[in-house]
């Protein structure tokens, strides 16, 4: 809550002080609609799809040591769902996918955390290194960053390296010392009544196995192979926006990654219903970085959260109403599941 507010208030200080320093020129704004190239456009939405079926078939690796086929459709479908939750209830939607996994592979639902928790883990490694490499190519380059964007290039690399850290020490850990600590863990709770101990240890269980995938050479490469081809295909979906903006907005494909880079790191926090960092972080580097007018910026800022957030909502809709789920039971299972 206290970060989605922050977001919140950054995203509405930054706007007023951009409209009001420079005067929003809607009619500007308006014209890079008109002077889109439509076609990009529609391209853009392929790859962007396409991430949610390669984060099912990624997560279908972490289920193997609970279920050796697990059922692509039903991943895919909570997937989508889950990501329609979080464009809805911020994160707090996080938990909807790991929730509506668990009940429709018939696995417990920790186990399930654990997975998400995997996931993060590895979508943290390539935003670090994405962010790394645009680090690296302004750093090497004679753009003039500006003094919004100087602590950034003061402290990112810090942040990245810390990042890198942590990434490859939970990655050890999980590898190398989950038995241990699952042992440690069930010893530690003996003192607890014994169906209250029962129920911890069935817990600790069941968490250790949603790990397990990352104890194996083959299934830890195949999962760093989704991962990559997942912002292989984001990056695609950007180079399609930038493509579309072509005579408005020049780009080239490196700047679409360092773009991409930031972006990463400002989609962590998301409003429900509005997103907030994604759009935000857009904008300052376009305007910062590349003097862009902030009416243009403002509207590829805005082209992108839908691409990238918005556009799965209908989906996500229809399949959570075939599944018998609506908006407020949606809000519930997240709620609940990260209670």
């Amino acid at each position: 809550m206290a970060g989605c507010l922050a977001a919140g208030l950054l995203a509405v200080w930054f706007i007023h002080a951009q409209l009001s320093a420079r005067g929003f020129d809607w009619a500007l704004a308006a014209s890079a609609f008109t002077r889109l190239r439509w076609g990009w456009l529609l391209f853009s939405l392929i790859p962007i799809f396409g991430t949610y079926y390669g984060r099912a078939l990624r997560w279908a690796v972490f289920l193997r040591p609970l279920k050796a086929r697990p059922s692509i459709r039903n991943l895919l479908v909570a997937t989508v769902i889950g990501f329609t939750a979080i464009t809805l209830f911020g994160r707090a939607g996080d938990f909807v996918r790991p929730y509506l996994i668990a009940v429709k592979e018939k696995v417990p639902v920790t186990s399930q955390i654990a997975s998400w928790l995997l996931e993060r883990i590895f979508d943290l490694l390539m935003a670090s290194l994405l962010l790394g490499f645009a680090l690296t190519r302004l750093q090497g380059s004679d753009v003039d960053v500006g003094p919004t964007l100087a602590w950034v290039l003061t402290f990112g690399g810090k942040i990245v390296g810390a990042c890198c850290v942590v990434v490859l020490l939970a990655l050890l850990s999980l590898r190398h010392f989950a038995e241990p600590v699952e042992r440690k863990l069930i010893a530690g709770a003996r003192w607890l009544p014994e169906k209250w101990f029962r129920g911890a240890e069935k817990t600790i269980t069941a968490l250790v196995k949603g790990v397990e995938s990352t104890r194996s050479d083959g299934a830890l490469l195949l999962i760093l192979f989704y991962s990559v081809l997942e912002w292989i295909l984001i990056a695609a979906c950007y180079w399609g926006l930038a493509q579309a903006f072509v005579g408005t907005i020049n780009l080239t494909f490196v700047d679409v990654l360092i773009l991409m880079g930031f972006v990463s790191f400002g989609g962590v926090i998301q409003i429900p219903g509005v997103g907030g960092g994604t759009q935000v972080v857009a904008i300052l580097v376009l305007t910062e970085l590349y003097g862009v007018r902030v009416e243009l910026a403002t509207t590829f800022a805005l082209l992108l959260w839908i691409f990238t957030f918005v556009a799965i909502v209908p989906v996500g809709l229809v399949l959570a109403l075939k599944e018998g789920l609506d908006w407020h039971s949606l809000r519930q299972i997240g709620r609940e599941t990260a209670e």
